[in-house]
């Protein structure tokens, strides 16, 4: 690491939240190797080519330290193809259940008849929830500013369960690295919905 990038890092380390702080001592005490944090023009290259944003706490984390090994995101190497991949696996799983399990929840109005009419509606309907960006396997933060800090959720198609009512709550649970914090959760449109049940009753 240079000296400009060690001073960078020190940077980002003194003035991240501290629940972004937390966090990465928390991995680091549960033994996940950490590697230095992505650059601007890191995280920029990634949101421009993949066409997302990720969340503020989100941003902060990747930008403090990168967790590297087996189901971490590795957004400075993995191709394009399996960052996209990642990225569109949440939605995919809900259009899968439209497709094969019979999924349209009542928010969304009469379910079209035609498969095809089905597919375009729940496409556009999934176009106005908030995006989900990988953090570790199948376990997601929200994209953008709005929903700070985001509930970690764990997706597996229309599946959906909180991981933790935020970052360091999700860190101390998933790496059995307490104590647990939980707190109020933002609600995040849809996911939270489908979290709590609420998305769950079909027409």
């Amino acid at each position: 690491m240079t000296a400009l990038r060690r001073g960078r890092w020190l940077r980002h380390d003194r003035r991240m939240p501290d629940l972004v702080a937390q966090s990465i001592e928390r991995l680091r005490s549960g033994g996940v190797r950490l590697d230095r944090g992505l650059s601007d023009a890191e995280v920029s290259r990634a949101q421009d080519r993949l066409d997302f944003v990720f969340g503020p706490e989100h941003r902060e984390f990747i930008q403090s330290a990168v967790p590297v090994g087996k189901s971490w995101p590795d957004w400075r190497h993995d191709s394009d193809e399996e960052l996209r991949g990642r990225l569109d696996w949440p939605v995919e799983g809900v259009l899968f259940d439209v497709h094969n399990n019979d999924f349209w929840p009542a928010s969304w109005g009469d379910r079209p008849d035609g498969e095809a009419s089905r597919a375009r509606e729940a496409r556009a309907q999934l176009a106005r929830v908030p995006r989900l960006v990988p953090v570790f396997s199948h376990r997601y933060l929200s994209s953008g500013p709005q929903f700070n800090p985001s509930p970690v959720f764990a997706v597996h198609q229309t599946d959906v369960i909180f991981y933790g009512d935020n970052l360091l709550d999700y860190v101390a649970r998933e790496f059995r690295v307490p104590p647990l914090h939980p707190s109020d959760r933002t609600h995040v449109p849809f996911w939270s919905d489908l979290a709590d049940g609420a998305e769950n009753c079909d027409l």
